[in-house]
């Protein structure tokens, strides 16, 4: 059976086909309406389908009161309350009339259904194999209990399950005592009802997973997918979610969701490929509802907090190296898929003269007004507002941003010191040079080594580090913080300005920095922070 999902969009309907054995992922943000599209995709295909809500209860009881194997897989799909349960019975039944928003309570019926499976086929062997039996001996079956255990415990080797008639416990491997299941930790029990429910499932099913992520720690998401999805060939799925790693991982259909319309209909786009982005990347910015801000730096907290609260309107997405912003910019705005998205970018402000600029500038790229982000935190707006922070008045906080400023200045106070700055940045311009080098047009040895040879007698390394050692001495003579912080890029000035302005290490200062920003505790912070960069607008 080919499971052909159409998803009204408004234009022309979103096709997705599903074979047994393939599945599918829906990303989308909260409130972009992926419970909805759960939702819908279930009615779509009636009996065929089973989904796994979003809002679900974990409460596991295995002293629950034991019915028959029928009784429970009914009352697992479709609900109970009903004299003959079916597909009409399912919303009032399984939902209560909320399809979308009502908790489902289902995990007594998972474990009667799996205690009387278990039942059934032990009475069965024992009918068959006892003296007397008229039958002949039947091959041996695994339960479903059986198979739940053997991937419950490969993805948590370091418990052990131990499943009677009627209980089940878990017994840590370092010796500790058992603990019953109602004692489970919540990912413990949420991946315990993951492979219940699809293990019970009926053949041929469309599973419906809504936010499979859920109190699943991200080290054993995939695997237990991948496990699951390995003993149900037989179903197809489809995942319904806002992690993005998850989606990544999978090699799937996958689809954006944008956004909902009530009539029903969606935002709904294809991952594309060949977009010159990762996956993650393109999930992420074909996900966005704003425009893109590609940087440059790390995806740290203290890099994304800082532009985060100084951009709000914006994605930001960093990349490794202004290299790899420009790209992205270009690929962006050249790419027809995703032109419905406005992107910019911002780099450092590493050795740019009004020329560079202006080329950036047409490209949608501004550049920072210090060689690294970082540096802003140690110019005097910013260092005298985190002074305020401490207590300090207007005059005291200039001063401790002055004495800041003294420090760093004190850094350079020799010229082997000021050398190490310039050899670093000779270093990066050499590479940044040597990256630009074209051999393509060098068809033997004779004419590669010919190219190579002319292009790197261009890299005048001496005329380079006479031009940065005068302007960063000229910046030192004239106190000129500011311009230095062009220049100069040193990963302990900012434990300097931990010191000095808040008396903390390093990585609480950052801390704080990230919290304030983060939760706006310290207003003239990011007031600050907001003059110093560069203003880019959507239009």
């Amino acid at each position: 059976m080919v499971f052909n999902i159409n998803i009204p969009t408004g234009e022309t309907p979103i096709e997705v086909a599903l074979n047994p054995g393939n599945s599918a992922i829906f990303v989308g943000a909260n409130g972009g309406g992926k419970t909805r599209l759960a939702v819908f995709i279930e009615k779509s295909f009636g009996t065929d389908a089973h989904r796994i809500s979003a809002h679900r209860s974990l409460t596991l009881n295995p002293k629950v009161t034991k019915i028959s194997e029928d009784q429970a897989l009914s009352g697992l799909k479709f609900g109970r309350g009903y004299a003959t349960p079916n597909i009409q019975t399912r919303e009032p039944g399984r939902w209560a009339g909320k399809a979308a928003t009502h908790l489902l309570n289902d995990y007594d019926y998972l474990m009667q259904a799996l205690f009387a499976e278990q039942a059934n086929t032990s009475l069965t062997a024992y009918h068959a194999s006892k003296p007397g039996a008229e039958s002949s001996p039947q091959p041996f079956k695994i339960t479903k209990f059986d198979l739940l255990k053997d991937i419950w415990e490969r993805l948590l080797p370091l418990r052990q399950l131990t499943i009677t008639g009627d209980d089940i416990s878990v017994k840590p491997s370092n010796g500790s005592n058992p603990y019953g299941a109602s004692e489970m930790s919540d990912g413990e029990r949420a991946i315990f009802y993951m492979i219940g429910q699809v293990l019970v499932a009926e053949d041929n099913q469309l599973l419906i997973i809504d936010e499979p992520e859920l109190h699943v720690h991200p080290s054993i998401m995939s695997k237990l997918w991948d496990e699951l999805e390995a003993v149900r060939a037989d179903c197809a799925f489809v995942y319904i979610t806002h992690d993005l790693e998850f989606a990544t991982n999978r090699k799937v259909q996958k689809f954006v969701i944008s956004d909902y319309d009530p009539t029903p209909k969606w935002e709904i786009e294809a991952v594309p490929e060949d977009t010159g982005f990762s996956e993650e990347v393109t999930t992420l910015i074909l996900g966005s509802r704003r425009p893109i801000l590609f940087v440059e730096g790390r995806n740290t907290s203290l890099d994304i907090s800082i532009y985060r609260a100084c951009y709000p309107d914006w994605t930001v997405v960093p990349r490794s190296s202004c290299t790899e912003v420009i790209h992205s910019v270009v690929t962006m705005r050249k790419n027809a898929s995703l032109t419905r998205i406005t992107c910019s970018g911002i780099v450092d402000g590493d050795d740019y003269n009004q020329d560079d600029k202006d080329s950036l500038a047409e490209l949608g790229i501004q550049v920072l007004p210090v060689s690294e982000i970082e540096n802003l935190l140690l110019l005097p707006t910013v260092s005298a507002a985190i002074a305020k922070s401490e207590g300090y008045d207007g005059p005291a906080a200039a001063e401790k941003a002055n004495e800041l400023a003294e420090a760093i200045f004190k850094t350079l106070d020799t010229d082997q010191k000021i050398e190490k700055v310039v050899v670093e940045y000779c270093k990066r311009r050499i590479d940044r040079a040597l990256k630009k080098v074209d051999l393509s047009d060098s068809s033997d040895l004779a004419g590669l080594k010919e190219s190579y040879s002319s292009a790197t007698c261009e890299i005048n390394i001496d005329k380079i580090a006479s031009k940065r050692t005068k302007e960063i001495k000229c910046a030192i003579q004239a106190r000129d913080l500011s311009k230095l912080l062009e220049y100069y890029d040193n990963k302990g000035l900012v434990a300097l300005a931990a010191r000095l302005l808040k008396n903390q290490k390093k990585n609480n200062f950052e801390e704080w920095i990230v919290r304030s920003l983060r939760n706006d505790t310290c207003p003239p912070l990011k007031e600050s922070l907001e003059t110093l960069l560069p203003d880019i607008t959507t239009a």
